[in-house]
């Protein structure tokens, strides 16, 4: 059956996930406490069995002891039951002292027993392992952390995982008797295997990299092994006996958590990926019974960012997920589900505070086989959400927004200047632009305006705008409704200025009308791709002077032959909030094709840019537009941001070549995430990497053609292009690409481009 409502509450669905900044304060307060209290009673009761006190007497001797040696109650306690374990320093207590022999415990002791105190005190399996990552194992380099458990037959389970991939854990949910080699001798022998170079070849283990430092640990309780703990490194790594006996010590509770029971079953992995490829928020419920709290196994992509996180493949309580709304969400499963003690259908009013606008609209309830059921819902209310699908309509941006309940409307700085009005005039409604058009697109203008307010959906057009002075631009619109309750109550869109292109247009149209008078029509095509490549990616000549502190040569050299000519662009533009993006791409494939696929992710990707969001997800948003541009458009791309006020670049890889970078006469490969290109599989999660640039740091990206040579693979080529990078490093950046554009060891005719970015000052002295 199917559940359905409009959730009414807090007015987006971030503010939704956690209620409030209050609300997620006090969640925080009451987790610590928790975790506070779990470790005083260890501490108490190791102090009963010491001094064969009653609980309560012994709770107050922690609390004496602390104040006679100074200590705080969390720091003794952690030294008392470190000691116990015989993980810390010796604390005894003889039954006459007014205090113990104390020893200070190493800081790193007592983090380390907290962290275990927090992941024993945790509501599930998923939760314990991202705490024993996040705040134990991360700080030794460890990146992942995977918690199977022994079940039925000899198979393991995967009850948990932190800094896993939601795929990557879907393909390891179940390891059969017949497991990998390493697994099956941690399990026989109870003891664990440290792999500093990554598993033996042939040897498949999860993990980044097939060299990466992992570590196998058997999971014990009274005496029995109740599980497997695989924990990962990004790299190769020495693990010396210090670290051995941290990570064994951190990784040792999840055998108590484990040993806890209560984890739910295991994410069906064909859900999982059918979550992945929705285009709208969803997750995936485990549903004990009628008494026992639903767990959030998997968020995909667009319910993670609805949420202001990240997808993740391991438990969240779904109370700690939804907190206002929960209790109703719960109900609804249980009804699908048929864990409800009634499966009548009943309408599930939600209480909310009055007057707030809905974050979950149309939500959806699904049974999906046993105790699981799938929610999916839309934001299509929340202002944010209606502005980004506006962005993706176009290619450079000035937001703007309407409302039609109280008549307000807001733009933002640069929608002034595309109607050539000053700052203190005020903004001028959608609906009200009749009398700024050319009468002949005032129907376009109402039909816009028709579609967003009557038939709720959003659309775009070109309009001839005439400005105070009597000039006309043209201004693309992309607008898309705001919804409430069923109602329009707004809009949210973006003027474009796309005049330049507009001119852009027609001279490429009288360019073609020149051209077809040619008789060769190859000549033709290879002219046409060659007008269209230069006039959307032109060279820069000199060195162009970026805001901040960047300066940039760039060059695009075509193809000799007609249908090697290709779809390479770069670019590097200056963002509004002061960062600046740098990005080179390659479509595959030759001619006119490729180029206008070419045109349509550049601007894409221009457009995505202005959202202000990173590397890693506009290249995501990239992908889906190369797999909605059509006829199998593939692409390799680089994405990075500059930061100018700390000099970082954050960038990441589409299957694109690594970046060179020259620094203090050296020359350094960048090697990139291994990503997928561009339009091969939909719903990718790309990877970012970060990088701090110094003052005199030159950074080169480029494509194959300067490399390429028809019997050479292309490591050898990126070899030969960072030692003539490194020959003339001393080079300005208009002479460098210049330099390394004439000495090109490509030799497969195709067409190349080479962007040089850097960094102004000098270098700091050797």
């Amino acid at each position: 059956m199917t559940g359905s409502a409009d959730f009414t509450g807090s007015p987006s669905v971030a503010r939704a996930d956690r209620g409030s900044p209050a609300l997620a304060a006090e969640n925080r307060w009451l987790r610590d406490q928790l975790v506070r209290r779990h470790l005083l009673d260890l501490a108490a009761g190791v102090l009963a069995a010491q001094l064969r006190l009653p609980p309560a007497e012994a709770a107050e001797h922690l609390s004496a002891l602390a104040q006679a040696t100074g200590l705080s109650t969390e720091d003794l306690a952690a030294d008392i039951v470190n000691a116990a374990a015989g993980d810390g320093p010796a604390v005894t207590v003889p039954p006459e002292s007014d205090g113990p022999a104390h020893e200070d415990g190493p800081v790193e002791e007592r983090r380390a027993r907290r962290t275990a105190a927090a992941a024993e005190t945790a509501d599930t399996v998923g939760e314990a392992a991202r705490t024993l990552l996040e705040e134990g194992l991360a700080p030794l380099g460890a990146d992942s952390l995977w918690l199977w458990q022994c079940v039925d037959r000899g198979c393991l389970r995967l009850a948990g995982s932190a800094g896993a991939g939601a795929s990557e854990a879907a393909a390891w949910q179940w390891i059969p008797p017949a497991a990998p080699e390493a697994f099956r001798a941690v399990l026989a022998e109870n003891t664990p295997l440290w792999l500093e170079e990554g598993p033996p070849a042939g040897e498949p283990l999860p993990g980044p990299a097939a060299r990466a430092a992992r570590a196998l640990l058997p999971l014990r309780r009274r005496d029995r092994t109740v599980g497997l703990a695989l924990v990962g490194w990004p790299g190769p790594t020495t693990l010396d006996a210090t670290a051995r006996r941290a990570v064994t010590g951190l990784v040792g509770v999840a055998g108590t958590v484990l040993d806890a029971g209560g984890s739910p079953p295991a994410a069906v992995p064909v859900l999982v990926d059918v979550l992945d490829s929705l285009a709208r928020p969803a997750m995936l419920l485990a549903v004990p019974d009628t008494a026992g709290e639903p767990i959030v196994e998997h968020l995909n992509e667009e319910g993670a960012g609805a949420l202001g996180g990240t997808a993740s493949g391991s438990d969240t309580a779904l109370a700690r997920a939804f907190p206002l709304v929960h209790a109703d969400l719960a109900r609804m499963a249980r009804h699908a589900t048929g864990t409800a003690r009634t499966q009548r259908a009943a309408r599930l009013p939600l209480s909310a505070a009055p007057g707030d606008p809905p974050p979950l609209l149309d939500v959806r309830v699904l049974p999906a086989g046993g105790k699981h059921a799938v929610v999916m819902w839309h934001t299509v209310g929340a202002t944010g959400l209606a502005a980004a699908r506006a962005v993706a309509r176009l290619q450079n941006t000035a937001p703007f927004q309407d409302s039609l309940t109280d008549g307000g409307t807001v733009w933002s700085p640069e929608a002034y200047g595309i109607f050539g009005m000053a700052r203190d005039e005020p903004p001028v409604p959608l609906a009200e632009l009749r009398d700024r058009v050319r009468p002949d697109d005032r129907e376009a203008l109402a039909d816009l305006v028709a579609t967003v307010t009557e038939r709720q959906t959003g659309g775009q057009t070109v309009l001839r705008i005439v400005l105070p002075d009597g000039t006309v631009r043209h201004v693309r619109v992309a607008a898309e409704p705001l919804i409430a309750e069923g109602t329009v109550t707004g809009l949210a869109g973006v003027y474009q200025d796309v005049s330049d292109s507009r001119r852009t247009e027609a001279a490429l149209t009288a360019t073609f009308d020149h051209l077809t008078a040619l008789h060769d029509q190859a000549e033709l095509r290879h002219q046409l791709a060659l007008q269209l490549q230069q006039a959307i990616v032109p060279e820069v000549p000199g060195l162009q002077e970026m805001p901040g502190d960047l300066v940039v040569a760039a060059r695009y050299r075509p193809a000799a032959a007609e249908y090697r000519v290709g779809g390479d662009w770069y670019d590097v533009l200056a963002l509004p909030g002061g960062k600046i993006l740098v990005a080179v791409g390659d479509i595959a494939g030759h001619g006119i094709d490729a180029v206008t696929g070419m045109v349509a992710l550049r601007n894409a990707q221009r457009a995505l840019a202005f959202t202000g969001h990173s590397p890693r997800r506009l290249t995501g948003w990239l992908n889906e537009v190369t797999l909605r541009t059509g006829g199998g458009v593939t692409a390799t791309a680089v994405c990075a941001l500059y930061d100018p006020e700390d000099r970082g670049l954050l960038w990441t890889s589409a299957g694109h070549l690594p970046m060179v970078l020259l620094r203090d006469g050296r020359a350094r490969l960048l090697e990139p995430p291994r990503d997928l290109l561009l339009g091969a599989v939909p719903s990718y999660a790309y990877h970012e990497q970060r990088i701090g640039l110094r003052p005199g740091d030159t950074l080169l990206l480029y494509t194959d053609g300067l490399i390429e040579r028809r019997h050479d693979g292309l490591d050898e080529g990126v070899a030969r292009l960072a030692a003539e990078a490194e020959r003339l490093a001393g080079h300005a950046p208009d002479t460098l690409v210049d330099a390394l554009l004439a000495t090109a060891a490509g030799d497969t005719d195709d067409d190349t481009s080479i962007v040089a970015v850097r960094v102004r000052g000098r270098p700091p002295a050797r």
